[in-house]
């Protein structure tokens, strides 16, 4: 009986010893900020590859096709990482853009020269605002350091991005969205004109969260993107 009874008591000793462990892993699960922005990230960057590789074969304008392979290859250097930390933190990365981006791809296949240029510039200048935008949200409120510190990596390369797509636009003479302190477009802005990558529909995930438990880029109080 003594046997069984010290047996007992290595077995719950074995019991409590695991239980912080296991509650050690469970904390260590990325939170939902951090989790959403990795798969919005992936999202925007999947859609901006394919949006490059577009401006490279139908822009007329050569400044268009210089950015468009500048997108190609800087987001396809950030998903690595994105790819990589999502794989470490165990998180399942999408793999398609969102329908919202997908409606801007079609509308880009249909169009050609001067008209697909300005829709591309269009479409980008209101995809990076919220890229940028979701990706100050990670950087206040993400948990995840390696997470975080991706859109602290980001977050130069996307405003790079926006200052090269603001000059250009006033090149062709397209209106750039002007943005509130509250991130939401002003007036003569562009982002309802086309789908945003990432757009606010609710039918597909916004880059930044798809529910209440954090805030969807466009509605994200966080500064505007300083415009050159």
């Amino acid at each position: 009986m003594l046997g069984i009874k010290r047996l007992g008591l290595l077995a719950a000793l074995v019991l409590v010893g695991l239980a912080p462990a296991a509650a050690a892993q469970a904390a260590a699960q990325p939170s939902t900020q951090d989790t959403q922005y990795l798969q919005a990230l992936h999202q925007v960057n999947l859609f901006e590859i394919t949006a490059g590789n577009l401006a490279q074969q139908k822009g007329q304008n050569q400044q268009v096709k210089d950015l468009g392979k500048m997108f190609v290859t800087d987001h396809t250097q950030l998903d690595q990482t994105v790819q990589s930390t999502a794989q470490q933190l165990n998180v399942q990365l999408p793999s398609d853009p969102t329908a919202d981006q997908q409606k801007v791809l079609d509308r880009l296949n249909n169009l050609s020269g001067a008209e697909f240029d300005k829709a591309w510039v269009t479409a980008q200048l209101a995809g990076h605002v919220q890229a940028i935008q979701a990706t100050q949200t990670e950087i206040s409120q993400g948990s995840e350091q390696s997470v975080v510190q991706i859109a602290q990596d980001a977050l130069p390369v996307l405003q790079a991005h926006y200052d090269a797509l603001v000059a250009l636009a006033q090149t062709l003479g397209v209106p750039v969205p002007q943005t509130s302190a509250s991130g939401t477009p002003g007036p003569g802005g562009t982002g309802t004109e086309s789908p945003a990558p990432g757009g606010t529909g609710t039918e597909s995930p916004a880059p930044g969260g798809t529910g209440t438990e954090s805030p969807a880029p466009g509605t994200t109080e966080t500064p505007a993107p300083s415009q050159s």
